[in-house]
């Protein structure tokens, strides 16, 4: 069969966890779920045009007419995976990654480096987040430019170039409530916050102008960490709502000391930081960890017409 060139957006979308899911329920319950999550997912493609070109495991890949279908598309299976959990006790969550740009088409596949990058995009992306490239960022509209947010510039084996990466918000994140109505962002009218991060002789700064920062042993990182311990892409801290999230998206975990003395051990999972503390990647503070990140937050006067 001929081959045919196409322009289209590339969409895989992964259950995270399965490997524990198994462990947990079994063979047959644990399929059962997958498998529903996975009707859950593909039952959002046609309503934005979409093709579903493979089931691999628990991974769709989908083709869209354009990055705007894709992008409501992924919102849409986002939300409703996240609104359809059979299990009270083991949430389900999905990433999701996808490229935009020209593909071949043959035999009911797509072939390309389209693909290619967005397979790596998906690869790279935690649980519960949805990733997007460059390519997708300049062919969508103004309105759906502002819910997203560049987070890093990674460098995919076996591809020399850099590609910018960008974080999809399905929500706007200036809404001031949350989807159970209660104000999010209860600061007063004129300030602002901001996180400083510290480690060795490198600073990042979290605030509403750079809403993420990414930490890991990667050179990509915001801030780069030299620990074997640490995993590429190890955290990302993000304003969301007013409010400073910690994500862990490594192999060994993540330890955050507060200021009163307090530990917390978080893996793939994420919580609120508030004051300053310390934090170490994939090392306990009880082993006297040398390579540690400090924060500090602290409110600031915001100026006039900022």
């Amino acid at each position: 069969m001929a081959q045919q060139l196409e322009k289209l957006a590339i969409l895989f979308a992964d259950i995270c966890g399965s490997t524990a899911l198994y462990e947990k329920l079994g063979d047959d319950s644990a399929r059962k779920i997958i498998s529903r999550c996975i009707g859950t997912m593909t039952g959002k493609i046609s309503t934005y045009q979409g093709r579903l070109v493979k089931t691999i495991g628990d991974e769709i890949m989908v083709t869209f007419p354009s990055a705007e279908a894709a992008f409501h598309a992924a919102c849409a299976m986002h939300s409703a995976v996240g609104n359809d959990q059979p299990l009270e006790d083991f949430p389900i969550h999905i990433r999701i990654g996808f490229n935009f740009g020209d593909v071949i088409l043959e035999s009911d596949d797509v072939f390309g480096n389209t693909v290619n990058v967005a397979a790596r995009v998906a690869s790279i992306t935690r649980a519960g987040q949805i990733m997007a490239t460059q390519e997708v960022y300049a062919a969508l509209s103004p309105e759906l430019r502002s819910r997203m947010r560049q987070i890093l510039r990674a460098e995919f084996k076996g591809k020399q170039e850099y590609h910018e990466v960008y974080q999809v918000f399905c929500e706007r994140e200036d809404t001031m409530s949350t989807r159970f109505g209660i104000p999010a962002y209860r600061k007063p009218p004129d300030t602002d916050e901001e996180m400083l991060l510290r480690y060795r002789d490198q600073t990042s700064r979290v605030n509403k102008e750079h809403k993420s920062a990414v930490l890991g042993r990667d050179e990509a990182c915001d801030i780069v960490v030299r620990s074997d311990l640490a995993s590429r892409l190890h955290i990302n801290i993000e304003l969301r709502f007013g409010k400073f999230i910690i994500a862990d998206q490594s192999t060994n975990g993540t330890y955050i000391r507060f200021s009163d003395g307090s530990v917390v051990h978080i893996t793939r999972e994420e919580i609120s930081l508030k004051g300053n503390g310390s934090i170490s990647l994939g090392q306990s503070f009880s082993e006297h960890p040398t390579e540690v990140v400090e924060f500090s937050i602290s409110s600031f006067r915001r100026r006039q017409g900022r």
